[in-house]
């Protein structure tokens, strides 16, 4: 089991907080652009962490352990009945879906872009709020593959450097634990 996190751009945390989208997180996609990037590294039993910036600092936004990876495009059409935002598989009429009624769902159940890839999913979600991580730690935190783990970068001002954070990236040991321990007290 190896812990992941994606980047969450502040206009979808906008779009939750406006559909009073608050979980349980119950799915998360990937795509080819950065502004949703890939998951394909991510497997079953991972565990995935979306964060954003808020305030200067690195917030966690949700925990989904992942217990199925698919396409975004058969998660879309099985959980909404519809594949919009999914990018369609070779063969498919894409045209087949689109005068489907959307199934009810959560705002986070919808791809906040045009070219989802690929959705991991589960039942056992947290919350989506945001859990800041102290400032000071955020030097600390390492990513990526393992032996090449690599910080935050920052800007001069102090400020993240947000375009580190736009893929999906492999939490080192230490850094897992730190992510685990924002979700300790909840059941």
């Amino acid at each position: 089991m190896s812990g992941y996190m994606t980047y969450w751009p502040q206009d979808r945390i906008a779009e939750l907080k406006k559909a009073g989208d608050t979980g349980p997180i119950q799915v998360a996609f990937g795509s080819i652009h950065s502004r949703m990037p890939t998951i394909a590294s991510v497997k079953v039993g991972d565990i995935l962490y979306p964060v954003t910036t808020m305030n200067g600092t690195l917030c966690v936004m949700a925990r989904l352990p992942v217990e199925k990876k698919e396409s975004a495009y058969d998660y879309l059409v099985r959980e909404l009945g519809n594949q919009c935002g999914a990018l369609t598989p070779d063969g498919v009429d894409e045209d087949a879906y689109y005068d489907t009624p959307i199934k009810p769902h959560k705002e986070h159940q919808r791809p906040f872009n045009c070219c989802s890839q690929h959705a991991v999913s589960g039942a056992h979600g947290s919350s989506i709020e945001p859990r800041p991580l102290p400032k000071e730690i955020l030097p600390d935190l390492r990513f990526g593959p393992k032996g090449k783990e690599k910080g935050i970068k920052f800007l001069a001002s102090g400020a993240i450097q947000t375009n580190c954070l736009t893929c999906t990236r492999r939490l080192d040991d230490k850094t897992f634990e730190i992510f685990e321990a924002l979700f300790e007290n909840e059941a």
